[in-house]
């Protein structure tokens, strides 16, 4: 099967074991207990200029590692090293290096006018110093991707580093620990080099970038913790080392093309940064659910949108623990004056990426004998136990969580505007394949509907919406166990044969209707998938319930389906 418009994976003869797929959904809750008003199916649609976008990473499916003269990434070393389940690696992944024409293909066929993508720091600079040399043949690849987008009318939103930093230089200054108190450290002038560099070859088509993607992952997973590459376990300090240096090459990013691209570019920079929604578990845990955003989003968000600094909760909470460690200093490292201005406001948007939320409860104030970041914010999360479980054991289903999160952003950020660049839901990599993937539409349709919400009934000014992700692909230390994609790729086949899943075809529409408006064809499809996506019936929500509660639910499927086969027919 190719992924042409023809070769639906919906076509009549898959309809029985598509159909039984879906009655086997039935009894799976999707979006634990519903709420009549916050959860209620809100019609209308999005701004004219809103943006569709999908996104993928370098990493995550470029493949070709070590092609012509690219640098191995601290990834490559990792994966290398067997660290990554069932010893997978990104060495092939969606060999998207020499299949992005098909990739953009995917895109045009969905509607897709814009699509994010990462640029692979090591395949521009091998060594990650531009006096090193330039990999030319990198430089050729993005190229050629970009002018393949535009040809196809669909604009490039681009991420400059999505975690795969050339090994060269974490081995020869400590990557972003790298004198983490000066403003003119190593790493600041590398990364603003690499900027400048992509602004100069690729600026004059690429009006979107972003300079780093959810740093929270680089400082604690890579530079904490350890467990992701670049494997530097400091649990006490290294994440926020780490953390104040990103900062600072953000800012340099911005400033570089601020001052020198700006006037004849005409484009934008921002951040994006992940953030699930806290929500107190108790009334009496609301100052913990906001301390555990502080200590996450507001780490990077407040110096970036705010004022240039920590956000004051992490200054005083890291030190009162100073005092209670016996440290002279805070693990915390402070900006300097000239720093905190040269950081403030050097966002013209705020980037987002969002999947889950957690429930938060207060944990101060008991002293730890090894402190490190997950203790230092004092608070513990966990999850409803009605809140159901993707395949990613990190990941519950919530909507209303990225309502919340919209709103809190355009309160404490002074209204920015937003771009959603990640959201999405994982399944299980299994046989036979899950192609029905009637709970990633759900998720979709539910958590873009609470997005719509944001910006239609609580006036957020969220500009775009970004799923993830375009193509399965290399998912971190799951590997290939885990699968986000609209579009299922054949790990197991040389040619990475990509084939569209019935989420694509929901997506397309999506696109196509520009959320949900109010009589349409697609509208009465998600009307009568609503309440299944919800696991309850509209009787159980108008306070009947019984035996006639599950006819119901049966009854919606059986008009919905049909809809969506007819609407595979003529993606």
């Amino acid at each position: 099967m190719s992924a042409t418009a023809s070769d639906s994976i919906m076509e009549t003869g898959t309809f029985v074991n598509c159909f039984l797929l879906v009655i086997s959904l039935v009894i799976i809750p999707v979006n634990g207990g519903y709420d009549k008003e916050r959860d209620a199916l809100l019609k209308g649609t999005f701004p004219q200029d809103f943006i569709w976008s999908s996104a993928t990473a370098a990493y995550q499916i470029e493949g070709a590692w070590n092609v012509s003269d690219k640098g191995p990434s601290v990834w490559d070393t990792l994966a290398h090293q067997g660290r990554v389940y069932n010893q997978d690696t990104g060495d092939v992944a969606c060999d998207s290096y020499h299949k992005y024409p098909e990739d953009v293909a995917l895109m045009k066929q969905m509607g897709l006018k814009y699509y994010r993508f990462s640029i692979s720091w090591p395949r521009i600079f091998p060594t990650g110093e531009q006096q090193d040399g330039v990999n030319q043949d990198g430089v050729r690849y993005y190229n050629a991707l970009i002018n393949e987008l535009i040809a196809n009318d669909i604009q490039p939103m681009v991420t400059l580093f999505h975690w795969d930093l050339p090994q060269v230089l974490q081995d020869r200054y400590g990557g972003f620990l790298n004198n983490h108190t000066t403003n003119t450290t190593v790493i600041h002038d590398l990364f603003g080099d690499y900027a400048r560099f992509c602004y100069q070859n690729f600026g004059d088509r690429v009006k979107y970038w972003i300079t780093f993607n959810e740093p929270w992952i680089t400082s604690w997973l890579g530079y904490g913790v350890g467990n992701f590459a670049p494997q530097h376990n400091e649990p006490a300090e290294g994440q926020y080392k780490a953390a104040h240096n990103i900062i600072l090459s953000h800012a340099k990013a911005y400033h570089i093309y601020d001052d020198e691209f700006r006037a004849a570019q005409n484009g934008q920079v921002g951040i994006t940064l992940n953030c699930d929604w806290g929500t107190p578990k108790t009334p009496a845990d609301a100052d913990a659910a906001i301390r555990y955003i502080q200590f996450s989003m507001g780490w990077f968000a407040h110096p970036i949108f705010k004022n240039g600094d920590y956000p004051e909760v992490m200054k005083t909470t890291m030190a009162r623990k100073a005092q209670e460690e016996g440290r002279t200093t805070s693990r915390l490292p402070e900006f300097t004056p000239e720093q905190k201005l040269s950081i403030s406001g050097t966002g013209d948007f705020f980037g987002l990426n969002h999947y889950t939320t957690v429930e938060v409860t207060d944990a101060c104030c008991t002293p730890i004998e090894n402190p490190n970041y997950d203790t230092d914010k004092d608070v513990g999360t966990g999850h409803a136990p009605d809140w159901p479980r993707a395949a990613s054991s990190w990941l519950y289903v919530v909507p209303w969580g990225i309502r919340n999160l919209l709103g809190f952003i355009k309160e404490e950020y002074g209204d920015p505007e937003i771009y959603v660049t990640e959201n999405g839901r994982s399944d299980h990599d299994q046989d036979p394949a899950i192609m029905m993937d009637m709970e990633r539409i759900c998720y979709y349709m539910m958590y873009t509907n609470e997005v719509m919400k944001a910006s239609n009934m609580d006036n957020v000014k969220v500009k775009a919406y970004t799923a993830w992700s375009l193509l399965d692909n290399f998912e971190w230390l799951s590997g290939y166990s885990e699968r986000f994609g609209l579009h299922y790729v054949d790990f197991n086949d040389p040619t990475r044969t990509r084939y569209p899943k019935a989420s694509s075809v929901f997506f397309k529409q999506l696109v196509r209707n520009n959320g949900y408006p109010e009589g349409s064809e697609f509208t009465k499809y998600v009307e009568n998938m609503w309440y299944f996506c919800h696991n309850t019936t509209e009787a159980e929500v108008n306070g009947y319930t019984g035996g006639a509660s599950q006819i119901s639910s049966l009854f919606s499927l059986f008009l919905a389906i049909p809809m969506m086969i007819a609407y595979s027919l003529i993606a």
